[in-house]
């Protein structure tokens, strides 16, 4: 009991003393100063989300955190830009329920524990998950007249989709990621596809996705072969549990997708049901895409400096 205890201390001094070392400057985002401190703090908050970045050598998940800070920074600069009122928000209830779900924790008392053993700031890892939730309403109030659902087209594709004979359930994980110019796609795809092989997935999906999903290791969950295109259904039917695709293009990049799991569908499903799921499968691709492409744009104006 002794040995675990200093064990346990020892690793409690370490940690204190980095994150009360010197203060120095590592980015400044237009205005706002970004030190050695925050990225330490961001560190051990993407940390105690994915556990799994643990095995990640030191530097590799600063980097991480680095970068996921300057995500956050400019989109807080944009928030604060268009919401006066950041309070009048009805989600924060719903944010935490799923932060509990996500974390396997029954309610806010044990969530709360759960942060303190880590020693995560409670308000801090709200505050970050609300502005998460802030951006996505942005998004949704610029873009929502501007996505295109055609109804009947769906339906003609559901309708066929229904006919086969077996219809199947996927749960997925996905990494979105960029060939920036200056980047060669070959070697970009073998640089991603190493990292998978010589870590995993989630943290493949941590350091390399540029999608929402990436913060949660690039799950996306349950999804019904009916709302996925053919393209993509074609690619998942010669695939095996625990399989990762070849690239596919997508708008905003390339797309790599996982089967952690698959089951059967209902062989006769409700087509009424399925349209509604489907159109708001659909307009949630689209905010999506609008989403990475509006945060481009955003990037590519702000000053960043490193230090």
């Amino acid at each position: 009991m002794f040995k675990i205890r200093l064990i346990i201390f020892i690793l409690f001094f370490f940690q204190i003393t980095e994150l009360s070392a010197k203060i120095e400057i590592r980015y400044k985002i237009d205005t706002e100063i970004l030190t050695n401190i925050d990225v330490l703090e961001e560190r051990e908050y993407l940390i105690f989300l994915k556990p799994n970045l643990k095995s990640l050598d030191r530097n590799e998940m600063l980097k991480i955190a680095e970068n996921s800070l300057i995500r956050e920074i400019i989109k807080k600069k944009e928030i604060k830009r268009v919401f006066k009122d950041q309070e009048n928000f009805d989600f924060i209830e719903d944010i935490k329920k799923n932060l509990f779900k996500f974390k396997n924790v029954k309610n806010e008392t044990e969530f709360k524990k759960l942060t303190k053993v880590n020693n995560i700031n409670y308000e801090k890892i709200i505050d970050k998950i609300k502005y998460e939730a802030m951006w996505n309403e942005l998004i949704f109030q610029k873009y929502s007249s501007f996505i295109k659902i055609d109804e009947n087209e769906l339906k003609n594709q559901l309708i066929e989709k229904s006919s086969k004979v077996k219809k199947f359930e996927y749960k997925l994980s996905e990494i979105l990621y960029e060939v920036k110019n200056n980047e060669n796609f070959k070697d970009k795809n073998k640089t991603v596809f190493n990292y998978i092989k010589n870590n995993d997935f989630k943290v493949a999906a941590t350091k390399f996705s540029i999608s929402n999903s990436s913060k949660k290791g690039g799950e996306i969950g349950w999804i019904k072969e009916t709302l996925l295109s053919k393209n993509l259904n074609n690619i998942l039917s010669k695939m095996e549990i625990n399989q990762i695709s070849e690239p596919i293009k997508h708008p905003s990049g390339y797309l790599i997708l996982k089967i952690n799991d698959k089951k059967k569908m209902k062989q006769i499903i409700d087509i009424d049901k399925e349209l509604k799921d489907l159109i708001n499968f659909e307009k949630n691709k689209q905010l999506n895409q609008f989403s990475l492409l509006y945060f481009k744009k955003l990037k590519q104006n702000v000053i960043i400096n490193e230090f």
